[in-house]
């Protein structure tokens, strides 16, 4: 049996893909034989990508809301677009879980030109710059021209004292991070020029969705117990994260919801920041 692609492309089936990917949302073995067993039902010759997410996400629910939460993260990151202005907050957060201290969209005096840089984190004698790449598309490729440009805006910004975070300091890491893929050319680039990657799936071992397993490090988008309009709520009142949800009892108050509502969304939460994902799944 074949899958379509969001590019077209197709390609086999894997029932082993699939059954990894379910157990890395947290579900048992049980549950995820029982998951399996509902989502093959349904499959056809040339289903698309997002019809089988679908299927997966539905039959997770069905289970327990938390494990369609944390299955649909690479969904959820999209939808701190749709510019990406939430994602660059998320990074900013995500930096902070990490000891820096961060702030977005900074503009600042090169060499030659301005820039604005989307994260500012420093720790120590450490100071990044960090561009965040957004990408809406499910299989997006951020191409090696953005990493050769990034790295001309860096030189441009390197060896200039600039006042942040109390001090001044200068830049001595550049960070490409976004929530898509690398090519390989992209790769191959930042290995030999020293540029940092954080993608969706790379660098293998500290990527961002094994950050966000080990952090707990879930965006309100996760969460299906509310709707798109509600978590977009939460995001206008700063609040991006699920153990923001946890960390404040006022955190929902914008929201109104009914007492049932409110039990369900702080469950799911609660499910969610306290499973932990093994590393080895």
């Amino acid at each position: 049996m074949l899958v379509k692609k969001y590019s077209g492309e197709l390609v086999p089936f894997n029932s082993d893909s699939l059954r990894h990917s379910l157990t890395r949302s947290g579900a048992n073995h049980d549950q995820v034989e029982k998951v399996y067993a509902q989502i093959k039902e349904k499959l056809f010759d040339g289903i698309s990508t997002k019809a089988l997410y679908q299927l997966a996400f539905e039959a997770l629910k069905s289970q327990r809301n938390s494990l369609a939460a944390r299955y649909s993260l690479k969904k959820a990151l999209r939808e701190l677009g749709p510019e990406g202005f939430y994602f660059e907050k998320w990074i900013g957060r995500l930096f902070q879980e990490y000891g820096f201290e961060s702030t977005t969209g900074q503009t600042v005096q090169g060499h030659a030109v301005s820039h604005e840089i989307d994260v500012v984190a420093a720790k120590g004698n450490e100071m990044l710059a960090i561009e965040c790449k957004f990408r809406n598309d499910i299989d997006a490729k951020i191409s090696v021209t953005t990493p050769m440009y990034f790295l001309s805006r860096f030189n441009d910004i390197s060896d200039i004292d600039y006042h942040f975070f109390g001090q001044y300091k200068k830049f001595t890491q550049g960070w490409l991070v976004s929530n898509a893929y690398l090519t390989s050319d992209s790769k191959d680039f930042g290995k030999y020029y020293g540029v940092n990657f954080l993608s969706w799936d790379y660098p293998e071992d500290n990527s961002i969705k094994r950050r966000v397993d080990r952090a707990v490090f879930y965006p309100v988008t996760c969460l299906t117990t509310l709707t798109d309009e509600q978590e977009k709520t939460l995001l206008q009142h700063q609040i991006i994260l699920v153990k923001d949800i946890l960390k404040d009892k006022n955190a929902l108050q914008s929201l109104q919801l009914s007492p049932e509502k409110l039990r369900l969304v702080l469950q799911e939460a609660k499910e969610l920041i306290d499973y932990k994902v093994d590393e080895e799944s």
